[in-house]
């Protein structure tokens, strides 16, 4: 009884959370929270919603057929009148890659986007062939202002180029969101901009919302310098050809590889196409800074000696189409392995990607090539994002009154919690949240609204913005699970008959020529179900539910298993025209 009542007591607790009232200011996230990938947060007042980000998050195993996951953008759609603008932090496809499926739904007034990220944006929709989207540019002397929003920005280190975090005034109070960010007293490109965000802190911040991706990694993340005096101590020693793969998106590690191998008096050649988009702006823009006679051809790698060859591609997380995959494989068409290769990954596998990463470098090693990995042993890998001591100096900075975690898992974001309580942020202040939970700030307090916006996943397959529905993701579930079973009917529908007994094709399901005698005796089954039901007038929807209904419980009780049972009536002229 006493635990009922508590129940009672909690349940009422959540029922009386505030609404939210005209004047109030709401944040809430529509991707990015319990998750690595598809960020995208707003906040909203009156009649203006202003975005940060529009991510992308690339698909698991179970979700066959999937190209993306995008966020839900139905909310923005219902109010597009409100919908001001975008802001992009940095330029990572987390960040950037569901921005032509937006556009396709619906457009803000404007977009603002940093130097490299506005490159890799306008580079994507020119692929799309959407090359008419204005993106203003923006850096860390911006100020992007609205009727009711002042945003302004500062540096933070990530690993790209041109990485920024996010201050927000609002009419309720400021708002900080660092976007995705490490420290590094070392760093290759801009350093962080201590300065402004202790500044920020000395002037007063309401909600902060930070990046959890690392909140379970103790200590300082290695410094981007290490890495690359490692990789400039491989490319010294080794003599054979030197194949490097990292992320793409890792563009001061690409530019340090290129600075190595140019070093070392290697030709540089690039494989695949992510590596090559980043390769061609990061030229253009300088941040990787190399001539036209530095770089070779596949064609010239056949005439190039080994020692003077370094090939860069992508692959380092064991991605099946990938370029390093492909060469492990042996099905790439411009690469092969020869005994003696160095191959590098310079890069840590994702959490689920481990198995994939220890399979290609069991292929490459099969093949005869000396795989190099990151270890304790040589940091040929650091992070772009901060480890725990890193959060702690941000959100000592900072020193924020209310705190949000984001970008991350939920074990990440309930880590990241428990860190800003160690450096003095009162628990109820801390705000645990997932995509569409909607934040109040009202007068410098934020409150948990009762409001929830739509914020589910949205399956990709090809480039249409409108995704998959559930139906079909389950459908092709069952399909890799349990297989196909298709019954083909053939029947008068002149007289009311079935003609001849059905026949039933199986895909998937069972071996058929060990399963004839199951099969007979489905047909059979359906054969009886079927005369039975036509004995009445009946319409083809009632043969297939007849079908259904007597097949897949059949099915189950012999094998266990439930497959796609796909009714074919055809009527005795349809039947005519599929037997030719």
């Amino acid at each position: 009884m006493e635990k009922l009542q508590q129940l009672i007591k909690q349940k009422h607790a959540y029922s009386v959370e505030p609404n939210r009232k005209k004047n109030d200011t709401l944040v809430f996230a529509l991707g990015g929270l319990n998750e690595v990938g598809k960020n995208m947060y707003c906040v909203e007042h009156e009649d203006e919603i202003i975005a940060i980000d529009a991510g992308v998050m690339f698909p698991g195993e179970n979700l066959l057929g999937v190209d993306y996951v995008i966020p839900d953008f139905t909310y923005l759609q219902r109010n597009k009148h409100k919908f001001k603008a975008l802001i992009i932090t940095h330029g990572h496809e987390d960040h950037i890659g569901s921005i032509p499926f937006l556009l396709q739904l619906v457009k803000p007034d404007k977009i603002y986007a940093p130097r490299f990220a506005k490159a890799l944006i306008e580079k994507k929709l020119q692929e799309r062939r959407m090359g008419n989207i204005e993106i203003i540019l923006i850096d860390s002397s911006s100020k992007v202002q609205t009727n009711h929003f002042v945003f302004g920005f500062f540096d933070v280190i990530h690993s790209i180029p041109d990485s920024l975090g996010v201050l927000i005034n609002t009419p309720n109070g400021r708002v900080v969101t660092t976007g995705d960010f490490k420290f590094d007293l070392t760093p290759v490109g801009q350093n962080s901009d201590y300065q402004k965000i202790a500044f920020m802190g000395a002037a007063g911040v309401d909600l902060l919302l930070s990046d959890s991706t690392n909140s379970q990694v103790k200590s300082f993340s290695i410094s981007e310098r290490e890495v690359a005096q490692s990789i400039n101590e491989i490319f010294s020693k080794t003599q054979s050809r030197i194949i490097i793969a990292t992320f793409a998106s890792n563009v001061y590690r690409v530019a340090q590889i290129v600075d190595a191998a140019i070093k070392a008096g290697r030709k540089i050649a690039v494989f695949g196409r992510s590596m090559d988009r980043v390769m061609e702006i990061g030229l253009k823009m300088g941040t990787i800074k190399a001539k036209d006679k530095d770089f070779i051809n596949a064609q010239q790698l056949n005439y190039t000696p080994a020692n003077k060859v370094c090939i860069i591609c992508t692959g380092s997380q064991g991605e099946s189409l990938a370029a390093l995959s492909r060469i492990a494989n042996g099905t790439h068409r411009q690469i092969k392995i020869h005994p003696g290769d160095t191959v590098v990954f310079s890069s840590n596998p994702i959490p689920g990607n481990a198995q994939s990463v220890s399979g290609v470098v069991n292929k490459l090693t099969r093949l005869g090539a000396d795989v190099i990995t990151n270890s304790p042993l040589n940091s040929i890998h650091t992070t772009g994002h901060a480890s725990s001591e890193e959060q702690k100096l941000l959100l000592q900075l900072v020193k924020p009154k209310y705190f949000m975690p984001m970008h991350g898992e939920y074990k990440m974001l309930i880590t990241h919690a428990q860190t800003a309580q160690e450096v003095g942020v009162p628990k109820e202040n801390i705000f645990i949240c997932s995509n569409g939970d909607a934040l109040i700030l009202r007068k410098g307090e934020v409150l948990r609204s009762n409001t929830r916006i739509p914020a589910d996943d949205i399956y990709v397959d090809g480039n249409d913005a409108t995704g998959l529905s559930t139906a079909v993701i389950k459908d092709r579930k069952i399909l890799s699970d349990n297989g196909l079973v298709a019954v083909i009917v053939t029947i008068d529908s002149r007289y009311n008959k079935i003609l001849v007994r059905p026949n039933i094709v199986s895909r998937g399901f069972v071996y058929i020529k060990e399963s004839q005698t199951l099969l007979k005796e489905a047909e059979l089954l359906v054969y009886e179900s079927l005369k039975k039901k036509m004995e009445k007038k009946v319409t083809f929807g009632e043969l297939k539910n007849t079908v259904r209904e007597t097949l897949e419980p059949f099915l189950y009780q012999e094998t266990q298993r439930n497959p796609i049972v796909i009714p074919v009536i055809l009527n005795m002229r349809e039947a005519m025209n599929f037997k030719k």
